[in-house]
């Protein structure tokens, strides 16, 4: 039954709503210096960024006259990448390839691809290839900005009140514990989810408006310490035009309202009442994000017109209660219809203060250019569901490559968002249905239960980090492409994150191929100082590893569950500093946290 709402649910959210303009974007031209060096098991291209640009698609080639086709990684999302480099695994080593690069002003558009050129990826000799790293610790540096700390996504916060139980565990209790675990250890502020206005909310009552339940989720979210950035939808039973066009298994209602007037009068409404209970100040500080990815069918029954009028409806509401209250959107699938609003809201004189979008599988595109040729280039970027894949019960959510990935993301967000948003806290959550198992390849960072998972595991790395980012060069063979580092600095001790990760998600159980050494030069590091390395690999830090280990069934019992948590956490060893250089083996996937500190005086 699971598997059937599955595979149906995969083949809707594929069908995208209607993509026609009364704009045109920008012809750009095709990046220039575009390069391709082959190395073992891997191609990296590299070329010089466009202006305008919102991301690249690399094609490819065989033979010296055949077609050149998208690059897929397999990601099952926009194969387009925001930055050079790119590493292409996908290859058969020993076989000419040709490679061009165009540039992507949107992500539906495709731009002109420029030169093509050649490379031959390398076959392994038995030897592992060696990365270089240097780290300026001395450097001055710059702040290191920390994308995932502004937000994460959570399953409907209407759950936080459940009582209900998915493997004799309490739903509601449980979700808390997760986001309390999201703030307390990693930091986050800020929570998005779906259905503030779904049927169990109950935000129509005998007598009017009632924002009860509404009340006793958020009392519960501050009292955590963190805020929610309200996604307003989906459509209150009492407003939808066609009650019977519902999403997910909870039956969330995508229709448009009836009337439009009465939908700006609820938003009014629930805003309203947010400040007198919250007070001003307090609700200044949250975001109010229009609907979820109307620009899929699945989310949105009506047209794109009709969810521009909602838009406009709703940012009215919003600036009604105070000008100063934030309004975005448009929360779209895939870095979809960014500037279809923006075009429509600069035409309308409808307020945009931040611009919101989704994509999986894929580090976020960089929509800036967007914001800017449509006169909104002060509005923040918050891209409000972000994750590996975007299916559910996928394997590869409770895999370690999938926190490497998170960790690649991240460092490639760092700096151009205002927020990167995994998507979710919790595997409490039922979107198409409750956790079948405990480890059933769902969204969550952390499991049923509670146990980290290797994406939790990358966010605690990513914690880690200190407040100043150091400069890094690479070197080598995958240097800055397959294996890359994030270097900081924190009054006496020195991070550095290491990982070794492609895109390609054929390759998520490992590759051997793709191993390399790597050497991390240090130079000013006080030689006295004490190495350590924390280890996110297959098999440490593993979860699943652990689970098969122990041949957890379905749901693992209490004391299998402890277990679990033992087997699987993360765990830092020593390592020697020789010279100001360390070395070590970055297996793909895996991370590796290299702390160095004043050795303790005991």
């Amino acid at each position: 039954m699971q598997h059937d709402a599955k595979t149906d649910w995969d083949a809707r959210i594929a069908v995208r709503s209607d993509e026609e303009r009364d704009f045109t974007f920008p012809d750009l031209d095709p990046p220039k210096e575009v390069t391709a060096v082959g190395g073992v098991g891997q191609v990296t291209i590299d070329w010089s960024p466009v202006d305008g640009a919102a991301g690249y698609l690399i094609l490819r080639g065989t033979g010296e006259r055949g077609p050149l086709e998208p690059v897929d990684h397999h990601s099952g999302d926009i194969l387009s990448v925001p930055a050079p480099p790119y590493v292409d695994t996908t290859i058969t080593p020993g076989t000419p390839y040709r490679y061009a690069v165009a540039c992507v002003p949107e992500v539906t558009v495709s731009g002109r691809p420029g030169a093509v050129v050649g490379a031959v990826p390398l076959v392994a000799d038995g030897t592992v290839p060696v990365v270089g790293v240097t780290v300026d610790a001395v450097a001055e540096g710059t702040e290191l900005a920390r994308p995932w700390v502004p937000m994460v996504g959570s399953e409907r916060l209407s759950q936080l009140l459940c009582t209900d139980r998915t493997g004799e565990h309490e739903i509601g209790v449980e979700l808390e514990q997760a986001l309390r675990r999201m703030h307390d250890e990693i930091g986050v502020r800020t929570v998005r989810a779906h259905a503030i206005f779904h049927d169990d909310t109950h935000v129509f009552g005998p007598s009017g408006y009632d924002f009860s339940v509404v009340d006793a989720v958020y009392d519960k979210l501050l009292t955590i310490g963190l805020r929610p950035v309200v996604e307003l939808g989906f459509m209150p039973r009492e407003l939808a035009s066609d009650p019977s066009k519902t999403v997910f298994e909870y039956g969330a209602i995508i229709s448009p309202p009836k009337s439009y007037e009465a939908w700006h009068d609820l938003v009014q409404a629930l805003l309203r009442h947010l400040v007198e209970r919250y007070g001003l100040d307090e609700v200044l500080t949250w975001d109010f994000e229009v609907w979820n990815e109307a620009n899929l069918e699945v989310f949105w029954s009506g047209t794109k017109a009709e969810w521009m009028r909602l838009y406009d409806a709703t940012a009215a509401a919003v600036k009604s209660v105070d000008e100063r209250l934030a309004v975005g959107g448009p929360s779209s699938a895939a870095a979809g219809w960014v500037d279809d609003l923006l075009a429509h809201a600069a035409a309308q004189g409808s307020p945009v203060d931040f611009v919101s979008t989704h994509t999986y599988g894929s580090p976020p595109l960089d929509v800036q250019a967007s914001l800017d040729r449509h006169g909104f280039g002060d509005a923040r970027i918050l891209w409000t569901e972000w994750g590996v894949t975007p299916t559910h019960f996928n394997p590869i959510n409770d895999s370690v490559f999938s926190g490497v990935f998170l960790l690649r993301g991240m460092r490639s967000a760092a700096g151009r968002v205002d927020a990167l948003a995994y998507w979710v806290a919790s595997d409490h959550f039922e979107e198409l249905g409750r956790p079948p198992k405990f480890l059933h390849g769902g969204f969550g960072l952390q499991t049923v239960g509670g146990l980290a998972k290797p994406r939790f595991h990358a966010m605690s790395l990513l914690s880690r980090l200190g407040p100043v980012e150091l400069p890094v060069t690479l070197s080598g063979d995958g240097g800055g492409s397959l294996v890359e580092a994030w270097a900081s600095r924190d009054r006496d001790r020195i991070a550095v994150l290491l990982w070794n990760l492609t895109l390609d998600q054929t390759k998520a159980a490992g590759a051997p191929e793709l191993s390399r050494t790597v050497h991390v030069e240090l130079p000013g590091v006080d030689p006295s100082w004490q190495a350590t390395a924390t280890t996110l690999g297959i098999g440490t830090g593993d979860l699943a590893a652990a689970a098969g280990e122990l041949g957890v069934g379905d749901w693992p019992t209490a004391e299998q569950l402890a277990e679990l948590a033992e087997r699987s956490k993360l765990v830092s060893t020593p390592l020697e500093l020789r010279d100001g250089a360390v070395e070590l083996t970055l297996p793909m996937p895996s991370a590796v946290l290299l702390e160095l500190a004043p050795r303790r005086q005991d």
